[in-house]
Formats: C-alpha cells, structure tokens, sequence
C-alpha cells in the first residue's frame, strides 16, 4: 500500500525589485513611453544594485511585468504611453506586505 504525503512548500517571496521600480516611477504624475520609463528604471536598479540577468532580458522582464500591470487596472496605457493610476502603489513590496501582516 502506497501512502502519499502531502508536501507543503516554503516559497520565500522575495521582493520584486522590477515592479517595486516600475511603481516608483509610475508612481510621478508623468506619462512615459516604454523606452523612457525603462531607461529611468534600468538606471534606479544599478543604483540599488539590484541588475542581474543583462540588460536585454531586465527590458523583457519589465516589459511583462508593465502589461501585468495595465491588465490589473493600475496602470494606464495610452496608446504607447504609459501612465500610473493612483493604485498603482498597490503592486509594490512594500504594499503586499503590509497586507500579509493584516
């Protein structure tokens, strides 16, 4: 007889230094086409320190987590133009921990 035993998984979330960059510059009242808004990100992260992977799959990684962000409503597109809602603090690490501590 076979038992079978249920694993649970730790998943430690780590925060997501993309999208926390994505918010903060969303986060200014400005309308911002991709390249620019991902120049002002790019250059936020290598201030943190915070670059891996090169430059080329960092603009696929924030390009994704962009039109995540326009799918959930907390980023406006206009035509190829990007601007932050007022929520738009809500996708942060910040936010969805103090959330988890409610």
């Amino acid at each position: 007889m076979a038992t079978t035993t249920k694993r649970t998984r730790f998943s430690r979330r780590l925060p997501d230094h993309v999208t926390d960059e994505l918010c903060n510059v969303l986060a200014e009242d400005k309308v911002f086409g991709f390249n620019d808004l991902f120049e002002r990100v790019f250059e936020n992260l290598k201030v943190r320190n915070a670059v891996s992977g090169g430059e080329e799959m960092l603009r696929l990684r924030a390009y994704e987590k962009l039109q995540n962000l326009v799918t959930r409503g907390l980023v406006e597109k206009i035509g190829k133009e990007y601007k932050g809602t007022k929520r738009v603090h809500e996708a942060s690490s910040e936010f969805l921990a103090q959330q988890q501590e409610n």
